[in-house]
């Protein structure tokens, strides 16, 4: 079973709960957090999904109010390619050509039952790789 890491703020925590619940039936789904509504800052929720995700070599979902604060602040660790998906076929693309490792998803602006479509699709695609493996090298050179 793939195991996949989710966090989110509390902007998006009710819908967090709802995906992890959602995929809990396909995947080893692990919560980071936050395990609340209350108040909190995305940077520390999205440092310790990156922290997962680069030891397990695996994937994670980051969810926010619009999901833009989690991929900007993804976006900045090294190896971490974190895509901003609004629908099924920005998913497929974000993985068959960049190999992306984080999807970030909007709480407030997707419906659950769209982010969880959005989450399968992402989980189920492969790395299309040939021209597009010198594109993900260059990714990965990116960053401190």
């Amino acid at each position: 079973m793939k195991k996949i890491f989710v966090a989110s703020d509390h902007a998006a925590f009710q819908e967090k709960q709802l995906l992890v619940k959602a995929l809990g039936e396909s995947f080893e789904v692990v919560d980071l957090g936050t395990h609340g509504p209350e108040s909190t800052h995305y940077p520390e929720w999205v440092k310790l999904l990156v922290e997962n995700v680069r030891r397990d070599h695996t994937f994670g979902i980051l969810l926010c109010g619009s999901g833009i604060g989690v991929s900007m602040a993804a976006n900045r660790y090294k190896d971490i390619r974190a895509a901003l998906c609004r629908d099924e076929d920005d998913a497929r693309m974000s993985r068959l050509h960049n190999n992306s490792n984080v999807l970030c998803l909007s709480g407030r602006k997707t419906p659950p039952e769209l982010l969880e479509r959005i989450s399968r699709v992402y989980l189920s695609t492969e790395f299309e790789g040939g021209r597009h493996q010198q594109r993900v090298e260059q990714f990965n050179q990116l960053g401190e």
